[in-house]
C-alpha cells in the first residue's frame, strides 16, 4: 500500500503478427507494461525496479533516502563513491585498493532489540539494508535475494549457536558445502544474477577466485548454472584436502572452470590480482570477484555477528557485550566483525586466532606484519602469510588516509615488512586481541572436546576454540567461530580422533564422483589464456545448443501447421 505497483490487468499486443501477454501494472497514474515471457519468480520486481530507477525513485522513497557508497583505500578520485552496485560487479578497485563504506550506518539499542524475535533471514535483510536502501535494490527484491541464499542452508537458523563447555560455538558449517563461506557466497551469487539480469556488464561476469580450500566450493555452489556467468577457480595443488578439491571438481555444470596451479595460495591470489590490474584483460572478459576483496562477502558476514549475539544474550540474561573468536587466514570474517562493532553491536573482544602462519598475531603482538614462507599445516584454509583484508583494517588503523596507506602498502610490496609502534599498536591492539595454535595445540583441543564434550571441532574451528584458553576468556559471554565441519579435514581430525564420527552423506558421495579440473603453471598470462578460452567454449556451445533449440522449435510449429492444415482440408472434403 503507498509504495506498491498493482496488477489491474492482463492483455496482450499484437507484435509480427503474434500475440503476445503482457502484464500492466499501475502506480498513482505511473503504468508500467511487461512481457510476461520471462521465467524468474521476480522478473515483475526486476522490470519495475528498472522503471523505479530510471525514475529516481524506488518504492515511493524519496531520493534522499540512499544507499551508502564506497571508495578505494588507495585513494584514486575515479575510484570513490561508487554504488553497492558498482563496488560488487568490480570486486577489487582499479587502483588495486579495496572498497570500503563512506560512512557506516549506525544501529540503536532500540533497532537491535526490535530485531531479536526475527528469522534469521529476515535480520540478514534487515542489517544488509543499512548499507543498501531501495535505490540500489528495492525492499522486495533485497528480501527475496536473502531468503533464497538462507533457504540453501540445513538449518531453519542457518548458523545455528551451542553451549560447549562453558563457552558458545556458532556453526557456520550448514551451508551447501559444509563452511561458513556459504553464507557470504549464496547471498554473492544471487546479487551477481539480479546484477547482470538489470544491465551490469550486458548480461556477462567472468569471476576468478583464488582458494585455499573453502571459498572455491562455496563460490562454485554459490555461481553453478548462474546464468551470463563464468566461474573459474585456482587452487594450489596438494594444499587443499582431499574433500575440498572434490567438492570443487565434481561440479558437472559448464560455467565451473577448477584451475589447479603449481604452487601456494599465496600465488593463486596474486595470479587474480595481476589479473585485475591488467584494464585490457579485465575489461574484455568482463572480470568479477568473489574473494573477500569484495564487499559482498563482509557485509553478508556481519549478519551472523547481529544474530549470534541476540541468541548469547537470549540466553545469558547478565551478558551485555560478546566477545568472538575468529579462525583466520584472509581477515575477512573477523573483520565483519570489526565493521558490526562500528555499526554500533555491543562487541567485547575480538580475537585473531592463527595457525603457525601468524602474520597477523605477529602484527597484533608486536606490530609486526612482516611476510614469511608458508608453512603447511592441518588447518589448510588458514596457511596464508598475506592477508587479503588485511588492507581494508589497515586503511581504518592509517586514520583513512589513503596516503598513508598506500605508503604502507609500497613499503611491504617491496620489502615484505610492514612495521607500526607507539599509539598505533596500542589502538590495533586495542580493536583485537590474538593468539597463535600450532599443531600440537589444534589436535589436543579436537581430542579433548571430542572426549570430554562429545563435539567435534575441525582443525580450523579447533584454533579460534585454543585461543580463547590461552586468552583466559572461556565463559558464557564468548563465541567460538566453527568454520568448517569436521568430515571436510577427515585426515587431520583422524591424528586426534579414532574412529571419525559419521560423515555426512552429502561428502561421502563425493568419491565416487568424476573430477574436472585442469592444471596450470604458476604463470599469469597462461591463466588467463585459459579463462578466456573456457568462457569462448562455452559460448560457442551455448550458441550452437540455442540454434539447435530453433530448429527444432520452428520444426515442431511447421509440424503443427501441417497437421492443423491437413484437418482442415480433411474437414472441408467431408462437408
Amino acid at each position: 500500500p503507498g509504495d506498491r505497483f498493482f496488477i489491474t490487468t492482463v492483455g496482450g499486443i499484437k507484435r509480427n503478427k503474434r500475440a503476445e501477454p503482457r502484464i500492466h501494472a499501475t502506480k498513482g497514474r505511473e503504468t508500467v507494461s511487461v512481457l510476461t515471457s520471462f521465467t524468474h519468480q521476480h522478473s515483475l520486481d526486476i522490470l519495475l525496479a528498472k522503471r523505479r530507477n530510471m525514475n529516481g525513485t524506488a518504492n515511493g522513497h524519496s531520493n534522499g533516502d540512499k544507499s551508502i557508497t564506497y571508495s578505494s583505500t588507495r585513494g584514486d578520485p575515479t575510484q570513490s563513491h561508487l554504488s553497492f552496485r558498482s563496488v560488487v560487479m568490480r570486486g577489487l578497485a582499479h587502483d588495486r585498493g579495496l572498497f570500503v563504506p563512506d560512512e557506516f550506518p549506525s544501529v540503536t539499542p532500540e533497532e537491535l532489540e526490535g530485531w531479536r524475535s526475527l528469522s534469521y533471514a529476515d535480520l540478514a535483510t534487515e542489517v544488509i539494508a543499512k548499507f543498501v536502501k531501495d535505490d540500489e535494490v528495492p525492499r522486495d527484491v533485497l528480501r527475496d535475494i536473502v531468503h533464497r541464499s538462507c533457504g540453501a542452508f540445513r538449518s531453519d537458523e542457518v548458523t545455528p549457536l551451542v553451549k560447549v563447555n562453558g563457552h558458545y560455538i556458532l556453526e557456520l558449517f550448514h551451508g551447501p558445502t559444509f563452511a561458513f563461506k556459504d553464507v557470504a557466497l549464496q547471498m554473492l551469487g544471487n546479487f551477481f544474477e539480479y546484477f547482470l539480469s538489470t544491465g551490469s556488464n550486458d548480461g556477462r561476469l567472468a569471476v576468478l577466485g583464488a582458494t585455499s580450500g573453502d571459498t572455491g566450493s562455496a563460490a562454485i555452489y554459490g555461481l553453478r548454472g548462474k546464468k551470463g556467468v563464468d566461474c573459474v577457480i585456482l587452487y594450489p595443488k596438494g594444499r587443499v584436502s582431499e574433500i575440498q578439491k572434490r567438492q570443487m571438481a565434481t561440479v558437472p555444470d559448464d560455467n565451473i572452470h577448477c584451475v589447479e596451479v603449481e604452487g601456494t595460495f599465496d600465488d593463486c591470489q596474486d595470479i587474480v590480482k595481476a589479473s585485475f590490474a591488467n584494464a585490457e584483460f579485465r575489461d574484455r572478459v568482463k572480470l568479477g570477484a568473489v574473494n573477500s576483496i569484495n564487499w559482498c562477502r563482509v557485509l553478508a558476514q556481519t549478519t551472523y555477528y547481529f544474530w549470534s549475539y541476540l541468541r548469547v544474550t537470549d540466553a545469558e540474561k547478565g551478558v551485555t557485550k560478546v566477545n568472538f573468536s575468529v579462525p583466520t587466514g584472509n581477515f575477512g570474517d573477523v573483520l565483519a566483525g570489526y565493521y558490526s562493532k562500528k555499526m554500533g553491536l555491543p562487541v567485547g573482544d575480538l580475537i585473531v586466532a592463527t595457525n603457525e602462519n601468524d602474520i597477523l598475531h605477529r602484527f597484533f603482538a608486536k606490530g609486526e606484519y612482516h611476510r614469511e614462507n608458508i608453512q603447511k599445516t592441518i588447518s589448510p584454509s588458514m596457511d596464508i602469510c598475506v592477508s587479503s583484508n588485511f588492507e581494508r583494517y589497515l586503511y581504518h588503523l592509517s586514520g583513512e588516509d589513503s596516503a598513508t596507506l598506500v605508503g604502507w602498502m609500497k613499503g611491504f610490496e617491496t620489502t615484505g615488512k610492514l612495521t607500526i609502534d607507539g599509539k598505533k599498536l596500542d589502538e590495533a591492539k586495542s580493536d583485537f586481541k590474538s593468539a597463535k595454535a600450532d599443531t600440537a595445540d589444534t589436535l589436543d583441543t579436537i581430542k579433548t572436546y571430542h572426549g570430554r564434550d562429545g563435539y567435534m571441532l575441525c582443525p580450523h574451528s579447533a584454533v579460534g576454540v585454543s585461543a580463547i584458553k590461552q586468552l583466559d576468556t572461556v565463559d558464557s559471554a564468548t563465541v567460538c567461530l566453527a568454520t568448517a565441519h569436521f568430515a571436510k579435514f577427515g585426515d587431520a581430525c583422524s591424528m586426534a580422533v579414532t574412529p571419525l564420527p559419521e560423515i555426512p552423506k552429502e561428502l561421502s558421495c563425493l568419491w565416487s564422483m568424476k573430477i574436472r579440473s585442469s592444471p596450470c603453471p604458476n604463470d599469469a598470462a597462461v591463466v588467463q589464456g585459459f579463462v578466456e578460452k573456457r568462457i569462448e567454449e562455452r559460448i560457442a556451445k551455448h550458441e550452437k545448443r540455442d540454434s539447435t533449440r530453433k530448429i527444432i522449435q520452428n520444426m515442431v510449429l511447421i509440424s503443427a501447421a501441417v497437421g492443423f492444415a491437413a484437418f482442415g482440408i480433411s474437414a472441408f472434403r467431408r462437408r
